[in-house]
């Protein structure tokens, strides 16, 4: 893309593409490749009854990363999400889970894969958290083995990594929206899946708990080498948090990069429709996006 005044002051301040997210350690490496991708669209189409929403879709994310996928209302970001947690069939092309085609695996082994987190989950009445978490493991029972030992202990280390571990005997109906957020990651976390969905994981939260949101899935990605696909609507928390950002609009990929490749002016005109500057946060020297008055 052509340089503009912004862009100039951003490459003479910013660091390294990616901002505060560290590029993935395979990056430049002989071998990337060599491995197939944690999840994959395939020439596809998405569609609601006859209207396409998504056509010729082609997406690679690649294990160990958080990739977030971001664009205006509409655009097609959680029917992405959904298809690749096999929720929504395309209507052309094909998902794949680590190499495989997703609609050739069970129910339970893409449940033992990947973990997805939707929008706006239903949230069961007269549950406890320590109830609620435990359901993460139903991907990992059977008629003979209906629970284990170890299935008691990734709840345990779930409930403690989000730090519920003293709300676990208390009714889900009684958290605050942070803590009930808290509560269905580690659902996710109990599930054990190598490949997690987030939609819109922040969404009703204050900033503060946005944060503490935030930084538990980049703790997740990094100390269980987790592979994140999420959602989310505030461009500089992507910024900060994420790996790579995909921006969609259009029915079409409009811009896919590290983070400081792909929040430009130009793209943030082209994809929102928003005037703004881009330059470095003082805090972690990832992207901050700033709108201009009109």
């Amino acid at each position: 893309m052509t340089g503009t005044t912004d862009e100039t002051t951003r490459t003479a301040t910013a660091p390294s593409p990616g901002g505060a997210g560290p590029a993935p350690e395979t990056a430049g490496d002989p071998l990337v490749g060599a491995a197939p991708p944690a999840l994959a669209a395939r020439g596809v189409t998405l569609s609601y009854e006859r209207a396409v929403v998504l056509e010729g879709l082609d997406l690679e994310v690649a294990s160990g990363t958080v990739t977030t996928l971001i664009g205006a209302n509409g655009s097609g970001k959680s029917t992405i999400l959904k298809a690749f947690g096999r929720l929504l069939t395309p209507t052309a092309g094909h998902v794949e889970i680590d190499g495989a085609p997703v609609r050739s695996l069970s129910g339970k082994a893409v449940a033992r894969r990947l973990a997805i987190l939707p929008q706006k989950p239903l949230t069961p009445s007269a549950t406890t958290v320590r109830d609620l978490v435990s359901r993460g493991r139903h991907p990992h029972q059977s008629l003979l083995t209906p629970w284990t030992a170890a299935d008691a202990s990734a709840v345990d280390d779930a409930l403690a990594a989000t730090g519920l571990a003293e709300l676990a005997a208390r009714d889900v109906g009684t958290l605050s929206g942070g803590q009930l957020q808290r509560a269905w990651l580690a659902l996710v976390l109990a599930q054990q899946a190598e490949t997690i969905l987030l939609d819109e994981p922040t969404t009703f939260l204050d900033l503060s708990h946005q944060l503490d949101i935030l930084r538990l899935v980049r703790s997740i990605n990094r100390s269980r080498g987790a592979t994140v696909v999420m959602v989310l609507h505030d461009l500089t928390l992507a910024a900060r948090y994420s790996d790579r950002l995909v921006v969609i609009g259009r029915g079409r990929v409009l811009a896919d990069g590290a983070p400081w490749d792909v929040l430009t002016p130009e793209v943030l005109r082209d994809a929102f429709d928003l005037d703004a500057l881009v330059i470095p946060d003082p805090t972690s020297g990832a992207p901050l996006v700033v709108p201009r008055d009109a």
